[in-house]
């Protein structure tokens, strides 16, 4: 790490020198002619070059030219102040260039480790591969995935564990790219249709974008009965302007719904809300709460879902259901023991921070 920093610095000054160089020889021609009308001079004639060898039209030359020509009078009649150089200046601009990487380097050896040994990136790797899934952060999850991907050769639902796992490291471009990846490799993936268009709209600031309802439209392609699709494009018929028939759609989708869904009391609420009535913190809080314990019934009745189960997990974390997270995580971890992908999108899952309470 030493000679890293001594490299740095012969190269810090000998950049310094380059500048110093060429403002001493700029000092020597202080006084001079300001060059920019010779600057406008030669677009002239490189507009009529240009025009001779057929690669402009003569009107485009003619209008480049008028509006170069009124430049070049612009300057012509403009006093100019000529430039000269303060020779008391350069004696700073000097010591300064000496002192900063000098001062860089006393700074890293005081409070730096130029006795730590060099970190490949691919023995990281391995390191992170070799620890408990729960003790990587989602970007080093992210890199770990990728990895095995490399290894195992694509996979869609890799792919899908991936784009979670960006997601949870903030990086929903990278999101964007596994999921597309993932569909290219399973194109009836629903699932994979679905999360790109909830990717698409958290890059975009949570707005339906056209990008994101042609995935929603795709997912409806392969299941007519997809809500969430079903749900996001009617927010996107009420955004775009036509309120009726987003609200006709969600009502549609409401009442396809059984009672005891507590998807159904999620697109009611939405429904109220459009529809200009009050809707409390608190039952919205409740509503949502409904969703996820209908999620975990429905997993102890068919537990046979590592997606289900992520999403549950995820949602638990969400509103700081500690206890209920960890009781959920542990299930799915024994029924999953060996299947890498899903213990760490679990664990991904599991470290979601808490939604903020809003204030009273």
């Amino acid at each position: 790490m030493i000679v890293f920093w001594v490299v740095a610095g012969v190269l810090s000054a000998a950049a310094a020198g380059l500048i110093l160089q060429t403002a001493a020889r700029a000092a020597l021609r202080a006084g001079s002619s300001d060059p920019t009308s010779e600057v406008y001079r030669r677009q002239l004639r490189e507009f009529d070059d240009l025009a001779e060898r057929g690669l402009i039209a003569e009107g485009e030359r003619k209008s480049a030219h008028a509006e170069a020509a009124r430049r070049l009078l612009s300057v012509a009649d403009a006093a100019v102040e000529p430039w000269t150089a303060e020779i008391g200046h350069r004696r700073p601009v000097l010591v300064a260039a000496l002192v900063a990487p000098l001062a860089a380097l006393g700074l890293y050896l005081a409070v730096g480790a130029p006795g730590l040994a060099d970190q490949p990136f691919g023995a990281r790797i391995a390191t992170w591969r070799a620890l408990d899934p729960s003790m990587l952060t989602a970007p080093q999850m992210a890199v770990v995935l990728k990895a095995l991907i490399a290894e195992r050769g694509p996979d869609a639902e890799a792919y899908g564990f991936l784009a979670k796992a960006e997601i949870a490291a903030g990086n929903p471009s990278g999101a964007i790219r596994a999921l597309r990846r993932g569909i290219e490799l399973a194109p009836r993936r629903v699932d994979l249709w679905e999360g790109l268009g909830e990717v698409l709209m958290i890059e975009a600031g949570g707005q339906v974008t056209p990008q994101a309802q042609r995935a929603f439209a795709e997912a409806l392609k392969r299941d007519p009965r997809s809500a969430i699709s079903r749900f996001h494009l009617a927010a996107a018929r009420i955004e775009a302007g036509d309120r009726a028939g987003g609200l006709a759609d969600w009502k549609a989708l409401a009442s396809e719904l059984p009672r005891g869904d507590p998807r159904r009391a999620a697109v009611e609420t939405a429904i109220a809300q459009a529809q200009g009535a009050p809707a409390a913190a608190t039952d919205q809080m409740a509503a949502i709460r409904g969703m996820v314990e209908g999620l975990a019934a429905r997993l102890e009745a068919s537990p046979e879902d590592p997606e289900g189960w992520v999403r549950l997990v995820r949602s638990q974390a969400v509103l700081g259901q500690d206890s209920q997270r960890d009781a959920a995580l542990a299930k799915a971890r024994a029924r999953y023991a060996d299947r890498p992908e899903i213990l760490k999108a679990l664990d991904i899952a599991a470290k979601t921070a808490p939604m903020r309470r809003p204030q009273p």
